[in-house]
């Protein structure tokens, strides 16, 4: 099944007024700004923001800002007037200017920027602090650079990763490393296996926020964590069907089949897993390639080498910041045959998710060759879903777009693709619907 979303949304706009636009607020009242929920929210879900106390039609900008678990700052700041009655709602509201345009009630929270660049915002721990976002109103049309006043008003959020009764475990058994999220209630709950790329080491926030929704869900290490490989030149596929056994024999995990969901490298690594273990039963590809990627992947007597590298198709963009998006070869030339994941083995389900502007690599390519591969075997098991202006990152919803970052490998910033607003609007539609097919397909288990 092919499901194509558009989300061609104007980009965000960074234009501001060249000198500030000031209109006192009456006298007398006081400027508040009200935030529901409060104080605390999970980090996916939507806030409602209401400033009252404005002067009629007054002009003001909005900002919020966080710091990070290493002190970085992310802020952002968006152009309004108030209505009529001196209240502003940017969910009715548009903005005029600034980090986007338009009418976007969460606009603040998705296009927070860092002021380091090359800094993308990953929540490492999930578990006993939450990301405070700080929400000011100042008077007049200003550029963050001129926001030097005393703000009207402040409030702050504290958004959490894990809501109250859901239980985080680490998990040290046999060889795998990773960390548990289990749903308060009894289950059975439908298992998931989280993994991500080139990062390496543990990544929780997703899998945490997939507990939140009702998934069991394993975040696993695979390199870079632990006693684990520093790298992944040479990794084996029993590690994760190790994994996916463990995870299945969870007395409140639905089984006996279980879920995976992966990002870049991740997202070969999850199409390999539904390629050659039976009881892997539904993945998510996210900005993944139909080959093995980046190094050697054992399974038995079987080896996918990873798939050739042409280094002199990097590109650099600026002194510092580069473009590797030509840089892997075609998985369909002959020569890279052998690096190909066998999906049409598979007995489970695909959601294929591309971003159409991805600047890691071409996953809008490596999505068409998948699904072609499936069809020519008389598969109909995948769904697709792909984003205009979307690159590589695709995150949960609300997590800030990021333009680029150090990747591990390349040891230097590279551009990841997208444009900030359609890149926002579609992690905000994706996140759903990424539940929903792996419910669809896990659920369904308890009626057999």
């Amino acid at each position: 099944m092919l499901m194509r979303t558009s989300l061609r949304a104007m980009s965000g706009s960074r234009s501001v007024l060249s000198r500030p636009e000031r209109l006192p607020h009456r006298a007398g009242m006081a400027v508040s700004i009200g935030v529901q929920p409060s104080p605390d929210s999970l980090f996916d879900e939507p806030l409602r923001m209401r400033v009252s106390g404005l002067s009629p039609l007054q002009p003001v900008t909005m900002k919020a800002w966080l710091r990070d678990q290493k002190g970085q700052l992310f802020q952002s700041a968006a152009l309004y007037r108030a209505d009529g009655e001196g209240e502003l709602d940017p969910a009715h509201s548009p903005s005029l200017g600034g980090h986007y345009t338009g009418i976007q009630p969460m606009g603040l929270l998705w296009s927070l920027s860092p002021q380091t660049p090359f800094t993308r915002l990953v929540k490492r721990d999930v578990a006993s602090s939450p990301l405070s976002v700080h929400i000011q109103v100042f008077d007049g049309h200003c550029s963050l650079e001129q926001l030097t006043h005393q703000p009207l008003a402040t409030a702050t959020n504290q958004r959490w990763f894990m809501k109250e009764g859901v239980s985080r475990i680490p998990v040290r058994e046999g060889r795998v490393r990773g960390t548990l999220f289990i749903p308060p209630g009894t289950g059975p709950f439908p298992g998931i296996i989280d993994l991500y790329g080139s990062v390496g080491g543990m990544v929780e926030h997703r899998a945490s926020l997939l507990a939140n929704h009702g998934f069991l869900t394993l975040a696993l290490g695979y390199f870079g964590f632990d006693d684990l490989p520093n790298d992944f030149n040479n990794l084996d596929l029993e590690y994760f069907e190790e994994a996916v056994n463990f995870l299945g024999q969870h007395p409140k995990v639905l089984g006996p089949g279980i879920g995976a969901i992966g990002i870049s490298k991740g997202g070969d690594l999850v199409l390999s897993m539904a390629a050659f273990l039976p009881h892997v039963i539904a993945v998510v590809s996210i900005g993944g390639c139909n080959a093995n990627t980046l190094g050697n992947l054992h399974y038995k007597n079987i080896t996918l080498p990873g798939l050739s590298v042409s280094i002199d198709r990097i590109k650099f963009l600026e002194s510092t910041l580069v473009d590797i998006s030509e840089v892997m070869h075609n998985p369909m030339d002959g020569a890279n045959n052998d690096c190909i994941i066998p999906i049409e083995k598979a007995e489970g389900h695909f959601l294929f998710v591309v971003g159409e502007d991805d600047k890691n690599w071409k996953t809008p390519l490596y999505a068409q060759q998948a699904i072609e591969k499936l069809k020519e075997n008389g598969k109909e098991n995948y769904e697709l879903i792909t984003y205009p202006e979307a690159g590589h990152l695709l995150e949960p919803s609300y997590f800030p777009f990021c333009y680029a970052s150090v990747h591990r490998l390349v040891g230097q910033p590279v551009v990841w693709g997208g444009e900030m607003k359609p890149h926002a609007l579609a992690q905000l539609d994706l996140w759903p619907k990424i539940q929903t097919f792996l419910r669809k397909h896990l659920e369904h288990q308890s009626k057999l």
